[in-house]
């Protein structure tokens, strides 16, 4: 077993005496103290510190010595010191003749590891080791305590705890009044070694809520929090298609910073699956590769009937990050798998593509420089994988500077970009640019921003006809383009009090102008999902890429209103924008931005405290205030009751563009606590588009997309539950059906 715990120390370095006693309390009340205490510095001041080690400091009420049986004992408060090791007890008494320290009452003894032993008596070395000890209880600075009826210590140094009990549980309750813990683990004997800062149980049996279920044999924890080698709990789960699954982990801890974790997981209706991940933190940074295989039986043929063949299969994920100087710096991921099934049928990951990337950053106070590259595996039934690109490589820099002749703040840019297709469009780009800033405010109040920018594109592009939207291809071979933009940004905020609060409206305009622009000359590869909306309604540009630059004169008008108040805040928007040529744009129907007049944009917050979160972002159709766009996002309640719903319509009526279909779905999920420990929760996502919304694939307006149900305890030190599952979509051999899996976690000892 493992994961980071820790065990209080009970030993501590050679110590000695040294000559500091608070007794002054003890010579007041007691006019032979003074003798007594004249009688204590004599034997003290005969310790050879040097050849015993470091002094220990003490201080208590009363302070006396039998010369007779040649004993020194402090009563009251007793504090004994020594670096960052510390006991306190109401009787401290110390024996010269055999060098033995016994404490007694109301014993805490702190290690320099912050570890706490709490016991009534104790017995020391003059080295200020411990020895004997009976009924004691030991508070991790890790978490979790460690109580034992006794504890010696061995001829090696180690210690043993005989009769002990771990638990990470709290003992008592908020009104200080015990209770039994949710879990404990029990030992006939529990041996520490202080030297390997380690804990190691015999005979360890895990309790749950009193009922002895599980044995662990070769339990271990750390004293210092970090992790130890050892078997994980077992995973436990009922799929429709892979039947029973039961899987284990081992964890080997190699090095302070590096481990490798290797598993196994066996299917009543599929061969094994084994996988390990491995960790490693070096000097520059860190980095980690998990992977997965078996052998299994897959749907071969998407497109037409599905036929089954046995084929190794798997899953690479790898990721990390180094940092060589506070400048550079090197990120790169890389995500594979053996099909495109393989991730969903084994519940690995519900994503559509895997991305792998690579990218080396500089950044300063003033520039930005990125070289990068990606590639991406598409899970989709129906993609083509020859459609998808190959970016290398992707560069991009900028480098900010003061205006020296108007103010204001200039950005150069430059960027570059290779998309390679094996059976598709093949596109080089290039440009340099640059954008200047100025921000004023007036003395009416007025934010007045000023905006120019130009840029200078080459296009080179192969293959066009494999691009089947023809908007999309731009012309074959080389293409240049220039492009220039300039803005008037006008905002004018007005701040008042109203309803118990404070109100800013806040009127905006703006006012842009671009030459027109080859747009259609060069092909579209990062600017196709266009849609207005709130976020992009005064952006320069509100095509999402580079490839599209909106040309032309406009006008965009707009409201923000904002009421703060205690516990509430209110945040909402709406505008439109106007063209004020005549030029029809590259904007396809159903956008918003094909006419003069756009369509309405807006979106609306509201917040009470933590137990209402309210967006509803909208767009309505200019000339009959359909609505277009309407995405509703709530939560209500607390961290342990709630309810979150989602609700997405787009309804904007695009046939032409694959990238622009109209969709409903609605999501929703919630949690009831039932007591303070106990609640159910379930969640549900649905996909309400119609047929006339999407005719590609002929929906039917309701149709489950997956849903979940489970119970679930949760305390301060416990988790466990079950969850159902159940998958609407048949995806080749990932099929729709049910899923169970029990979850099964404790505090400081690793269990998932």
């Amino acid at each position: 077993m493992t994961r980071p715990a820790g065990l209080a120390l009970l030993a501590v370095p050679a110590l000695t005496v040294g000559a500091t006693a608070a007794a002054q309390e003890s010579r007041d009340a007691d006019p032979q103290a003074e003798g007594a205490d004249q009688q204590l510095q004599s034997p003290l001041a005969l310790t050879d510190e040097a050849a015993l080690g470091d002094a220990i400091d003490f201080e208590a009420d009363q302070l006396s010595y039998d010369s007779e049986a040649d004993t020194v004992t402090a009563r009251g408060n007793v504090i004994l010191r020594s670096a960052d090791n510390s006991v306190r007890a109401d009787e401290v008494v110390w024996d010269r003749g055999t060098g033995q320290i016994m404490a007694s009452g109301n014993i805490r003894f702190v290690d320099d590891g912050g570890n706490q032993l709490y016991t009534e008596t104790l017995e020391l070395t003059d080295e200020f080791e411990a020895g004997a000890m009976n009924d004691l209880l030991l508070a991790l600075r890790a978490g979790g305590r460690l109580a034992a009826r006794s504890g010696a210590r061995g001829d090696d140094g180690t210690i043993v705890l005989t009769d002990a009990a771990y638990t990470a549980c709290a003992v008592s309750d908020e009104e200080g009044c015990a209770k039994d813990p949710s879990w404990r683990i029990t030992a006939n004997r529990v041996t520490f070694d202080p030297e390997a800062n380690q804990v190691r149980f015999k005979g360890a049996m895990l309790e749950l809520f009193g009922a002895r279920i599980l044995p662990l044999p070769g339990l271990s924890l750390r004293t210092d929090g970090s992790a130890v080698s050892g078997f994980l709990v077992p995973n436990v789960r009922i799929s429709e298609v892979n039947g029973l699954e039961l899987s284990g982990e081992y964890y080997w801890r190699l090095a302070d910073n590096k481990d490798l974790t290797l598993g196994a997981t066996v299917f009543t209706e599929v061969a094994p699956m084994v996988n390990a991940q491995w960790r490693h933190l070096t000097d520059k940074g860190a980095y980690q590769i998990t992977g997965y295989a078996t052998a299994s039986a897959r749907v071969s043929d998407f497109t037409g009937v599905p036929t089954s063949e046995t084929d190794p299969r798997g899953y690479l994920f790898a990721n990390g990050t180094f940092q060589f100087t506070p400048e550079w710096s090197l990120t790169g991921s890389v995500r594979l798998a053996s099909d495109r099934t393989f991730l969903r049928r084994y519940d690995l990951s519900r994503d559509d593509r895997l991305r792998s990337t690579i990218n080396l950053e500089r950044i300063d106070d003033d520039s930005y420089l990125s070289l990068a590259g990606w590639a991406t595996q598409t899970l989709r039934i129906n993609a083509e994988q020859g459609q998808i690109p190959v970016a290398l490589p992707a560069f991009d820099y900028r480098h900010n500077i003061d205006d020296p002749l108007l103010g204001g703040q200039i950005q150069l840019q430059a960027n570059t970009l290779a998309l390679i297709r094996n059976d598709g469009q093949d596109t080089q780009r290039a440009f340099a640019g640059a954008k200047w800033d100025l921000r004023r405010l007036t003395g009416l109040g007025q934010v007045v921003t000023l905006t120019g920018l130009v840029r200078g594109d080459v296009y080179h592009t192969d293959n066009t006809l494999a691009t089947q939207t023809d908007i999309y291809r731009g012309n074959e071979g080389w293409t240049t383009r220039g492009i220039a933009t300039a803005a008037l940004d006008i905002e004018w905020p007005f701040v008042g009090e109203t309803f118990g609060g404070t109100q800013v409206l806040t009127p905006r305009v703006q006012f842009v102008a671009s030459p027109s622009i080859k747009n259609l000359d060069v092909p579209n590869e990062d600017a196709r999902a266009i849609d207005l909306e709130d976020s992009n309604l005064f952006a320069l540009n509100r095509f999402p890429g580079y490839d599209r630059v909106e040309d032309g004169v406009r006008m965009t008008y707009g409201l923000d209103w904002s009421l703060t108040k205690p516990d509430w805040r209110i945040k909402t928007n709406i505008g439109q924008s106007y063209r004020l040529d005549n030029e029809r744009t590259i904007f396809p129907d159903g956008t918003g931005l094909s006419d003069k007049f756009s369509d309405f944009v807006g979106r609306t917050e509201v917040r009470w405290r933590d137990y209402v979160q309210f967006t509803h972002r909208f767009r309505l159709d200019k000339d009959n205030i359909a609505v277009r766009r309407n995405e509703i996002d709530a939560t209500i309640g607390s961290q342990r009751t709630y309810l979150e719903v989602g609700y997405l319509r787009l309804n904007r009526d695009i046939q032409e563009v694959e990238d622009l279909q109209d969709r409903e779905e609605f999501r929703a999920a919630a949690r009831v606590a039932i007591g303070p420990h106990w609640s159910a929760f379930g969640s549900g996502v649905f996909n309400l588009t119609g047929a006339d919304e999407d005719p590609t694939f002929a929906p039917d307006g309701f149709e489950p997309i997956r849903t979940r149900l489970g119970v679930a305890y949760s305390d301060d030190c416990i988790e466990f539950g079950l969850t159902w599952r159940r998958d609407f979509i048949t995806a080749g051999d990932a099929e729709r059906g049910n899923t169970f899996q029990l979850f099964f976690a404790l505090r400081n000892l690793g269990f998932r």
